[in-house]
């Protein structure tokens, strides 16, 4: 063993313990490799830096700008919103849609960016159907991470597979975007498979943790206590009306306030002014205290609702909520009334209560001579509240949630993911290329500007790539992977190539539980195509087998889809390993099977 070989092994020990005890985040071990590794000439200054310039982490920016786009105009809400639908009753069905639908987005997004855009929607269909979250969120968490196999560009260890392949050989033939797809599809199948059947068995019956999930943040409520509850209500076509609100005087009567009118043979109105109507077979969404809302309803002769239906998505937390605005000393609102002002018309939200002097004012809010330091408690959509905290004279106590839709430039946002598409598949570019020609798209088109497209890059991903892909390199050049591929082949003797591919398999799947799926790939791809090389394998499938094996890691909570899911899930550590035992044990099966059929490797 050489001095070379002993300094990187050593430099190795050091990044996977940082890893593992977290003593710095994962960006800054990256950037200490970049540092360290030409310190100690085990790699050229140029090549140090090479990996901040490199096919697979300018593609990984590009994907997330791509990913950004597609969000920012709401393309994959609507994707969402249409699939939901059918979602029905059945726990096996809406287990399989939401779980099928989040990992085909993974496989073009990245995996938490699919998952964190369901949570919301999952939450609510499970409140809907009386079927625990906790049955729901892990299958989907899973196949968000499994998703990320579909296609080249789905996953970290996916777009870095060809650069680190060309550490071990210059000459290696690149994968094509859709290589991967069969093993893909064969372990979403498996995955939904294996849920439906052992569902019931594996996966925990809690409700989870329906925190931060109300209409407003719990600072508020501790304000405002039972104010702000939304109640969807039908109105039979037995009701005298139509009557205006002004005529039925609800917030004065009951304080309540009425949010949201569908019509049944008109159009639906949001934040309704005094003026507008409530017509018999209406559907109205109402807030106000539990008790008082039942008089209302039982005063008119309306019928209160189990849970949200028609508004269910207008109202989601995803979409809708609850702030707290101080009128400032110079507002126009300062001696006037909310109903001179035509507050709620001109600015697309309900006022529902005035607190000053420490105490709340629910009902004549609206006829209510407004003072400068009074708070209002307002209910609308964060679209409207972005668009309000823009205007002088009032400043909203809380950040606000959610961003303003593009939903204008829906068209451009998904043309500018063909045109990489097409790009990559019908003409052969360069994937970094043809994903970044997506990205410039994306900004010329103006779903994005610059400066929001530069936000939306994760760069501490982008540094933590940059910086292990040199150690990658220092681990092929000193003949460390050799060394290691040599010793692990004299243990085993000869054996079968698929024995050889599950024995490299395994041991991925276990270094990326305790480390990150990035270091396993760029450790693991020149390991594996020497102990391939050794063994008369295929190099390119032992890489293939590492960058696919590098998504098997179900049984802690360690990846971030996992971490994401845990507490809404309610779910503990024992849960994941219950659930993610049998699911790594099928991912192996699986993996190596599809390998072994689609890629004709023999036993």
């Amino acid at each position: 063993m050489t001095l070379p070989i002993i300094l990187v092994m050593a430099v190795l020990v050091l990044a996977i313990l940082l890893f593992i005890f977290e003593w710095v985040r994962v960006d800054v071990v990256g950037i200490l490799m970049m540092i360290i590794l030409p310190l100690l000439g085990l790699v050229t200054p140029k090549e140090a830096i090479s990996g901040l310039s490199s096919n697979a982490v300018v593609s990984i920016i590009a994907v997330i700008i791509i990913g950004a786009g597609l969000d920012k105009t709401g393309a994959m809400n609507s994707l969402a919103r249409i699939l939901l639908k059918f979602a029905g009753k059945s726990e096996s069905r809406i287990m399989v849609l939401i779980s099928g639908t989040v990992a085909f987005i993974s496989s073009f997004m990245q995996n938490i960016g699919a998952a964190a855009l369901f949570l919301p929607a999952t939450k609510r269909i499970c409140r809907q159907t009386n079927i625990p979250v906790s049955r729901i969120l892990m299958p989907m968490g899973f196949c968000a991470i499994i998703g990320g196999c579909i296609t080249l560009i789905g996953s970290s260890p996916l777009i870095l597979l060809n650069d680190v392949m060309k550490i071990s050989d210059p000459d290696v033939e690149p994968f094509g975007l859709f290589a991967v797809t069969p093993v893909g599809l064969a372990l979403i199948v498996a995955a939904l498979i294996y849920f439906v059947v052992f569902g019931r068995f594996v996966l925990p019956a809690g409700s989870g943790d329906e925190g931060g999930e109300g209409p407003m943040s719990q600072e508020l409520q501790r304000t405002y206590r039972d104010i702000g509850r939304l109640y969807e209500i039908e109105v039979p076509d037995t009701f005298e009306g139509p009557q205006t609100l002004d005529e039925l005087d609800i917030r004065r009567m009951f304080f309540c306030t009425i949010l949201g009118i569908a019509g049944k043979s008109q159009p639906s109105v949001a934040s309704p002014g005094f003026s507008d109507s409530i017509n018999p077979g209406d559907t109205i969404i109402a807030e106000g205290p539990p008790d008082l809302v039942a008089k209302m309803a039982q005063a008119f002769g309306w019928i209160i609702k189990d849970d949200l239906e028609i508004f269910a998505e207008a109202m989601s937390p995803n979409n809708f909520g609850t702030m707290e605005a101080i009128i400032t000393p110079r507002s126009e609102l300062v001696g006037n009334t909310m109903r001179d002002l035509s507050f709620r018309k001109k600015n697309g939200v309900s006022p529902v209560a005035v607190f000053r002097d420490n105490k709340t004012f629910v009902g004549d809010i609206s006829t209510m001579k407004l003072q400068s330091g009074d708070a209002l408690l307002l209910q609308g959509t964060w679209e409207n509240f972005h668009y309000l905290k823009e205007k002088t004279g009032i400043v909203l106590s809380e950040n606000v949630q959610g961003e303003i839709l593009r939903t204008d430039k829906v068209k451009f946002a998904v043309g500018s993911l063909i045109l990489a598409l097409t790009m990559i598949l019908g003409f052969h570019v360069q994937l970094s290329i043809a994903l970044l020609t997506g990205a410039l798209a994306m900004i010329l088109t103006k779903v994005l500007s610059i400066d929001e497209a530069y936000d939306s890059v994760d760069w501490m991903t982008v540094f933590l790539l940059g910086g292990l892909i040199p150690l990658g390199i220092a681990f092929e050049k000193t003949g460390a992977a050799k060394l290691i591929a040599e010793t692990i082949m004299g243990s085993m003797g000869v054996v079968a190539p698929i024995v050889l591919l599950t024995v490299i398999a395994i041991l991925t799947s276990f270094f990326t539980l305790v480390a990150s799926n990035v270091g396993a790939t760029v450790l693991m791809v020149p390991l594996a195509m020497n102990m391939a090389g050794s063994a008369g394998a295929d190099p390119r499938i032992a890489a293939l087998v590492v960058a696919v094996a590098c998504s098997n890691t179900f049984i802690l909570p360690t990846h971030q889809v996992n971490a994401l899911i845990m507490r809404p899930g309610g779910y503990k550590t024992k849960d994941y390993f219950r659930a993610g035992a049998g699911m790594t044990i099928l991912y192996l099966v699986v993996m190596m099977a599809a390998i072994a059929v689609f890629y004709g490797v023999n036993g």
